[in-house]
């Protein structure tokens, strides 16, 4: 099925979307990990078919051909090991992401919509390239594959010459599949190990194609994908229509406040908004840097924490728009910001940090909170 193209996506060597799916390059339930970027906007919508590219919103992290056309963005295996994938380059935390998809033919051939996180939360759409009437629908908590009984499968007429709508709408509550807006699965927080393995961390959203079916893959792998794959019947090709996000919380960044994973732990900047990012030293002392230059701060065996400007939701409640901190402002616990250009703030975090200094802005402290001064950054980390 060939390609008109119009642009053509840079390709980078990389794992396959399967590989993708499970790593994670710094896991905060195990790790302090910097803040990610978020997607500053409630709603993102683009149609590749009429609009071209959008490289501002995504990168390639697979290896392989993808292209637009009138037909949209497609994702094309040409040869064996190829598998062209791209990742959103911002994270949204709850809403509710709709595709547009044709998935690919052919026998081992998997196209995948997956909503992965940092700590390897994952909500996924797979489609069977030998079953053309079904899709398949998954999701992990924490990387947990103890168990193999979280899949569904649904029947849905023609995967591959014909669009649906594929939707993930996605709450503290539930995660809900909807196939042409009609849902067919909902997963409540309590059903997922009693909310331990619900999937509830900012995500991005990653699309592409792989092949389950390589005679080098494990046969439980093979034969999940439906046989091994022929190459010499490449090409292969799945095709994105149209992509919508809705982000509940829009944000300049998203970081992780503990080790837990939990929803509650979030800390989301506000978007637009001035700061600094601040590495805690071994010996309590802060390094801080401007938030436009996050390559500064550099995690490493000196430093124990990150700790960024932010909003935190409370335990239970999710975030929130917490508090607003002015110039010289003492609110609670004797928290104090004093800064020259000190940026309004959605909130604070829990923290005993005894005078912050960083680059002219100074934070006092005296016990259990911490002074947010917001992270704006859209340097993708």
């Amino acid at each position: 099925m060939p390609l008109v193209s119009s642009s053509v996506f840079s390709v980078l060597a990389a794992a396959s979307l399967a590989a993708a799916q499970t790593y994670s390059d710094c896991n905060p339930t195990q790790v302090q990990c910097p803040p990610k970027p978020g997607l500053p906007l409630a709603q993102y919508s683009h149609d590749f078919t009429t609009q071209g590219p959008d490289d501002w919103a995504w990168k390639s992290i697979g290896a392989g051909p993808i292209s637009t056309s009138q037909s949209g963005l497609g994702f094309t295996i040409s040869k064996r090991y190829e598998a062209p994938t791209v990742a959103s380059a911002w994270y949204f935390f709850f809403g509710r992401a709709e595709v547009h998809v044709r998935a690919a033919w052919g026998t081992g051939i998997v196209s995948a919509i997956v909503l992965e996180s940092d700590d390897l939360d994952e909500v996924d759409w797979e489609f069977i390239g030998g079953a053309p009437n079904e899709v398949q629908t998954n999701y992990f908590g924490k990387g947990n594959t103890t168990t193999w009984d979280r899949g569904g499968r649904h029947g849905v007429q023609d995967t591959q010459y014909t669009t649906h709508n594929y939707t993930i709408d996605w709450s503290p509550q539930s995660v809900t599949w909807l196939i042409d807006g009609y849902p067919v699965r909902t997963l409540r927080y309590e059903e997922a190990v009693g909310g331990l393995n619900f999937p509830q961390t900012p995500m991005r959203l990653k699309l592409g194609i792989w092949a389950g079916g390589d005679p080098d893959n494990a046969k439980g792998t093979i034969d999940w994908a439906g046989g091994q794959t022929d190459y010499s019947k490449c090409p292969f090709t799945m095709f994105v229509e149209r992509v919508s996000i809705t982000n509940a919380h829009p944000a300049s960044s998203y970081a992780y406040g503990d080790y837990s994973g939990s929803w509650g732990s979030i800390i989301v900047s506000p978007p637009g908004q001035g700061g600094y990012v601040f590495a805690e030293k071994q010996d309590g002392n802060l390094e801080g840097k401007p938030n436009d230059k996050p390559e500064e701060i550099q995690e490493g065996k000196d430093i124990v924490a990150i700790k960024t400007g932010s909003t935190k939701g409370p335990s239970g409640n999710g975030p929130n728009p917490g508090i607003t901190l002015a110039k010289n402002e003492t609110v609670g616990n004797n928290v104090t910001v004093s800064t020259p250009s000190a940026q309004p703030t959605r909130g604070v975090r829990a923290g005993m940090v005894p005078n912050l200094t960083a680059d002219g802005t100074t934070i006092d402290v005296s016990w259990g909170m911490l002074a947010a001064l917001g992270l704006g950054v859209w340097g993708w980390l």
